[in-house]
């Protein structure tokens, strides 16, 4: 069995990441995306970094992008040194880039949204997919509703892609999809795939599920999000590429096949949007 990890933050393992990756390759994963925002814009370029250094087991592509939470530092020269990463080869997909209005931390939404504004500019003239990163205010704390309002972060968002994305038809991924159904539909009618994360595995992820088992095998995917949202059983714990196994198997449980067969598709879906790394 064959597995590619769309989404997992290398960079975030400075002290064993060797043994991350050798544990990833004997689990049977592949192919791993690298994202690329770092703790900010001056470290996003350390997946791209990783990506050149590998020696092939895992392969490993890279992303670049500038991540909600810090979009006020999207300033001139962040995105100037983004375009130039995004020139690279390596570089895939830009991202994970969109809106996070749960941390009462987080910029205001015009700051957010201009960031993505900017940042799908930059992605379309590299013609590369994006990767959306999405979180709304609901289940956030009273301090970050009473900050963010009414404001709905999916319903930005995807109003956003329909009026500056989805033209391009150069698509992405909706990261670690934790949407409704509704949403699914949306973003699936908007050109995206849907890729799922370890919460898939959790009790109280129903809706996630639904929205898993409706999505057409073609626009399907599986991520870690390492070192976060560890799957079940290991919730709790550091998230790791190789524990991409456990939401492969949930997500071929709910609809009905095999993990090998959940392995080719997700594997030939992966490659489909990102044809270089076939």
């Amino acid at each position: 069995m064959s597995l590619i990890d769309s989404h997992a933050h290398l960079d975030f393992y400075t002290e064993d990441r060797e043994e991350v990756l050798h544990r990833a390759y004997a689990a049977g994963v592949n192919t791993i995306l690298a994202i690329g925002i770092g703790e900010g814009p001056a470290f996003m370029h350390q997946a791209l970094e990783i990506a050149h250094a590998s020696a092939g087991k895992p392969k490993i592509y890279a992303s670049a992008g500038i991540h909600p939470q810090e979009a006020a530092n999207a300033n001139e020269e962040a995105l100037t040194k983004l375009t130039s990463l995004a020139a690279d080869p390596k570089c895939v997909a830009i991202g994970e880039i969109g809106l996070d209005y749960y941390h009462v931390e987080n910029p205001e939404p015009a700051i957010q949204k201009k960031a993505f504004l900017a940042q799908m500019e930059i992605a379309a003239a590299a013609k590369k997919p994006i990767l959306i990163h999405c979180r709304t205010s609901e289940l956030a704390s009273p301090e970050a509703k009473a900050k963010f309002g009414a404001a709905d972060a999916w319903e930005d968002l995807l109003t956003l892609l329909a009026a500056h994305w989805t033209p391009h038809k150069l698509g992405g991924i909706m990261h670690c999809f934790s949407g409704t159904v509704e949403q699914a539909q949306r973003s699936l009618d908007a050109g995206f795939y849907l890729s799922f994360a370890g919460n898939l595995t959790y009790p109280k992820s129903q809706s996630i599920r639904d929205a898993a088992a409706m999505a057409p095998g073609d626009r399907i995917l599986i991520e870690t999000d390492a070192p976060f949202l560890s799957p079940i059983p290991h919730r709790g714990h550091r998230n790791e590429p190789a524990l991409v196994t456990h939401t492969a198997e949930t997500l071929a449980a709910l609809r009905g096949i095999s993990s090998d067969e959940l392995a080719m598709i997700t594997t030939e879906n992966f490659h489909r949007l990102f044809p270089t790394t076939a």
